[in-house]
């Protein structure tokens, strides 16, 4: 007897996101990704392009799912279709290519503009922490990275640095965060003129 897959209304989709559901979010996968396939290959793009955009969409929508006051005001079909699009016409745009969209596609797209803009403000930022971080040099770059990424504590990263207590690793630390910010703000306020 094969095991019938489950069907989640909308809802259940984005509470399943919420709550991070692996069994609501593997099916969210699979229910929605060959619109997205076909949207994308039908617009010059490859498979590859086409999971690289899905993936980016899933990640708007968990974004948006966990604000609070979020509301699907379209089908998830629709509303993933929508962001789909806007990133990939974003995607051909700094590629140099122009294109139409077909009219009858037109008629299935919500209005994600925000959810869009603030995604990337997001991804932009991510790229310049990034930048200031590499900039930063050592060890400042590996302190911060331990602490923040890795969740090491002020006693494991005056072992690992050879601090001879955990205050003083503190204070490393506070005067390495002065830098990245000096660093962060240097470069956001350059991007930005």
């Amino acid at each position: 007897m094969s095991k019938r897959s489950v069907q989640f209304t909308d809802n259940q989709f984005i509470d399943g996101l919420r709550s991070g559901d692996n069994e609501v979010l593997t099916a969210l996968y699979k229910k929605y990704y060959n619109i997205v396939l076909k949207l994308i290959v039908n617009n010059s793009g490859s498979q590859e392009a086409a999971q690289d955009i899905y993936q980016e969409t899933i990640i708007v929508l968990y974004e948006n799912a966990n604000k609070t006051g979020f509301e699907l005001k379209c089908q998830l079909q629709t509303y993933i279709y929508s962001v789909a699009k806007r990133l990939w016409l974003k995607q051909l745009k700094k590629g140099g290519k122009t294109f139409l969209f077909k009219e009858e596609e037109e008629n299935e797209v919500a209005d994600v503009t925000e959810e869009i803009t603030e995604h990337e403000g997001k991804e932009n930022e991510i790229e310049q922490m990034n930048k200031s971080l590499l900039e930063l040099g050592e060890p400042c770059a590996t302190l911060i990275k331990d602490f923040y990424v890795y969740k090491l504590n002020m006693e494991e990263i005056a072992e690992k640095f050879g601090y001879t207590n955990a205050n003083n690793a503190k204070t490393q630390k506070y005067k390495c965060l002065q830098r990245l910010k000096k660093h962060f703000f240097d470069h956001t306020t350059i991007e930005q003129e």
